[in-house]
């Protein structure tokens, strides 16, 4: 079966069945795009896991949007009164390697082969934060979105588990009226919610598409 056709959410499902059985808390790792993304995932998974949320996304421009949804972030996890629970590790903010790695790339569409490499370096250093934690998995809250290609990130997360000994939390937070739920969460919390995925090639073709 190809990875286009696996249901993650069945993974998950069978995940969180043997660790209710183990009576175990995992550690878990889990990378961060911005609140809204973060809310029912949060919701979702700190009943079952020990949860450090990992913002590393250097394809978010400009630095204010940055702050912005670092900020909300930390809020969220306070007003859900997770703050004593759940702890926000802001890594290092790097545009500079985002771009050089999107050269070449610019002109592509959103969700295209710049979109995959992003995932890519973002889960990646995800999964080195993991190990060097000791943290007994991680994942990330992209799949949540629509607009993001669930099998691209689980397939990445597989083998970036292979490089660092870290259990990849197999996952497609948009089951289960996922995403529904993450947009009740956002109103009910009243937190910002961007018209873009982060970088300034999706703000340009955000913008464009509006004003079609």
């Amino acid at each position: 079966m190809g990875v286009d056709h696996v249901n993650y959410q069945i993974i998950l499902d069978k995940t969180i069945e043997q660790i209710k059985k183990a009576g175990e808390r995992p550690r878990l790792l889990l990378h961060a795009c911005c609140a809204p993304c973060s809310s029912y995932v949060l919701e979702y998974l700190s009943e079952y896991f020990e949860i450090t949320l990992f913002f590393y996304n250097p394809n978010i421009s400009p630095r204010s949007e940055y702050d912005m949804r670092l900020e909300e972030l930390r809020r969220l996890t306070a007003d859900m009164g997770l703050g004593g629970e759940v702890t926000v590790v802001n890594s290092d903010y790097t545009p500079e390697l985002f771009r050089e790695m999107a050269k070449g790339l610019e002109h592509l569409p959103e969700g295209g082969e710049r979109c995959r490499r992003c995932y890519a370096m973002r889960l990646r250093k995800a999964s080195e934060a993991a190990r060097a934690g000791g943290y007994d998995y991680f994942t990330t809250t992209l799949s949540i979105s629509p607009h993001k290609n669930a099998a691209w990130l689980n397939d990445i997360g597989a083998r970036l588990s292979e490089e660092t000994g870290v259990k990849y939390l197999f996952s497609d937070f948009k089951k289960k009226g996922g995403y529904l739920r993450s947009c009740e969460l956002s109103k009910k919390y009243d937190l910002y919610r961007q018209s873009f995925c982060g970088c300034v090639y999706s703000k340009i073709q955000s913008k464009t598409q509006n004003e079609k």
